[in-house]
């Protein structure tokens, strides 16, 4: 095929989602989409509507505004213009021959929208990266449903390649281990956190390649077997990343934040373990967030304000959050190398 007849390639960035604006009603909006996904809340969907629609929904959102009132600044939601950065970043960086779109997949921009974006440019195939560094079939995995939901419309369906994981990605590590290292460089800590989004247990099992699963030592390595295992690939990141930044294994610890509703999680959950700290002479503390490419409410104001209140609370001295890749020059870069790869 002659060069000529070869049109652009479409790479589409998509992130979880995020109100549109602060208020009660749209944040009460974004959290029955987000928590009637099957993926998300994976559980009878009878029961699922009414514990969203009758419990969760009413009586969480007037809370969740307040927060994301903190939240928001100027531009609106962080997780929002980050994104539309990155977008922009990277087209300049990728070039005429690749159109890149940006879509969230909770309220807007809509994956659609986006998609439609790539059709009206005539694209000869479809990159999809979601945001999502570790896999999780509540998040990788409900981008990827909804997208080929979409496309199963269309008359004519372009090649479509999914970046499933990016978890052990060099571009990746190097990214957040230097915003890690400019902090190392100006104070000196006991202890380094990696934080990750939690998952009930059961989601994890449930997607075990014939039972490899034990939520146990198997995760101590990442290989074909769980390449797929959300609690193996934060394992995964954090070897690697404490590889970057020059610490040993008895230097960092790795927990899980954010559970909803009373079934077992992924532990050690983090504000209990950051509670313990202070007593065993851990006063100071640097904090990552590796599950989050992009600031939100889950890093800026659990990870880096109620946390920081609790270590301080339990006798710590310093909790510092280390900031998300955003749209920093390094990210732009490792992610125009993840989609040339791809």
């Amino acid at each position: 095929m002659s060069k000529k007849n070869i049109g652009k390639i479409g790479v589409l960035l998509v992130n979880l989602g995020t109100p549109d604006t602060a208020e009660t009603p749209d944040v009460r909006k974004y959290l029955r989409e987000f928590l009637m996904d099957r993926r998300v809340i994976d559980i009878n969907p009878v029961g699922r509507f009414f514990l969203i629609n009758g419990i969760i929904a009413p009586f969480r959102a007037p809370k969740s505004a307040k927060v994301y009132k903190e939240l928001w600044t100027e531009r609106g939601s962080p997780l929002l213009y980050h994104g539309i950065d990155l977008k922009e970043k990277l087209q300049v960086a990728l070039g005429d021959n690749y159109h890149v779109a940006f879509g969230m997949r909770y309220q807007s921009p809509s994956i659609q929208s986006a998609l439609e974006e790539l059709r009206d440019k005539s694209v000869d195939r479809i990159i999809v990266l979601p945001l999502f560094p570790q896999y999780a079939a509540a998040s990788t995995g409900s981008v990827q449903d909804k997208v080929m939901e979409i496309v199963k419309e269309w008359w004519v369906i372009p090649s479509i390649n999914f970046i499933s994981s990016f978890c052990d990605d060099p571009g990746f590590i190097n990214a957040f281990a230097e915003l890690g290292k400019k902090h190392m460089a100006q104070d000196t800590y006991d202890h380094v956190i990696f934080s990750y989004h939690g998952l009930p247990e059961r989601q994890v099992l449930k997607g075990s390649d014939k039972g490899y699963c034990k939520l146990g030592s198997c995760c101590n390595s990442y290989n074909k077997r769980n390449k797929y295992c959300y609690r193996a690939a934060c394992f995964a990141t954090s070897r690697l990343l404490a590889e970057q930044l020059g610490i040993t294994e008895d230097q960092y610890t790795v927990t899980f934040q954010s559970r909803l509703l009373k079934d077992p999680w992924l532990q050690p959950y983090t504000d209990e373990v950051l509670k313990t700290l202070p007593a065993k002479g851990i006063k100071k503390v640097l904090a990552f967030s590796p599950a989050f490419v992009a600031d939100c409410l889950e890093t800026t104001i659990e990870v880096g304000e109620e946390f920081k209140e609790m270590f301080e609370h339990a006798g710590g001295e310093k909790w510092q959050l280390v900031e998300s890749l955003n749209s920093n020059d390094t990210w732009v870069e490792a992610v125009k190398t993840l989609v040339l790869e791809n």
